[in-house]
């Protein structure tokens, strides 16, 4: 799991990447939660999404946005981030131009990034959207959302209400060709805290029935 330091736009951003073994596997990206809340590329969570795409062969990076760790830069409330998480894509096709496929995976407010970013790229063909606050974020430019993929959340989470988290999968799920899949995890809050393994059994049967193109 070498480290890794790329350009950003607002300078330095220091990340975690580890190579696949087949050169055109596919690229995993994953996106911490919010900044200014201790949110940082080794959240427990952050971590374990990126070792479940490490062992299905991706090649995966995880990175610190703007201000985070050694990353240069500021809180910028998601614009900035969002050009750090453009930065970060950029910089892991660059290493991986043969790379067949891509998937973004994101975490609280990682999880509003990555949906953005999955709007700007149409190479993104998969996420994994880990407790998205649609009460706090507008979600309303994913119009249409481009890509299948699945949104896990508690039904616990005060931070993200269910309620707010099922209207926005019963908007996304009207696109045409595109499946939402919707888990709710019992009993989780907005930290999956004593939730964490069904949580991840959630994101890594999704992957594998994703990867074994059941559909």
């Amino acid at each position: 799991m070498p480290e890794v330091i790329f350009t950003g736009p607002a300078g330095r951003l220091e990340g975690r990447y580890h190579p696949a073994k087949q050169k055109n596997a596919p690229i995993a990206m994953v996106l911490h939660p919010h900044p200014q809340f201790q949110g940082n590329m080794n959240h427990p969570i952050v971590y374990q999404v990126y070792y479940a795409f490490v062992a299905r062969g991706f090649s995966v990076l995880r990175f610190n946005f703007r201000g985070v760790g050694r990353s240069q830069g500021n809180f910028d409330h998601g614009t900035g981030e969002l050009s750090d998480a453009a930065s970060a894509l950029d910089w892991a096709q660059t290493i991986n131009p043969e790379a067949r496929a891509c998937w973004v995976a994101g975490f609280s407010f990682g999880a509003w990034i990555g949906m953005q970013l999955l709007m700007r790229r149409p190479e993104v063909e998969g996420f994994i959207s880990i407790a998205p606050e649609p009460n706090r974020y507008d979600f309303s430019f994913l119009a249409p959302c481009p890509s299948s993929g699945l949104i896990v959340h508690g039904d616990k989470d005060i931070v993200a209400p269910a309620k707010d988290v099922t209207t926005l999968v019963e908007k996304l799920k009207t696109q045409k060709g595109i499946v939402i899949d919707q888990q709710i995890i019992p009993g989780a809050n907005h930290f999956f805290v004593d939730k964490m393994e069904p949580l991840m059994e959630s994101v890594t049967s999704y992957l594998d029935m994703r990867l074994a193109n059941v559909r």
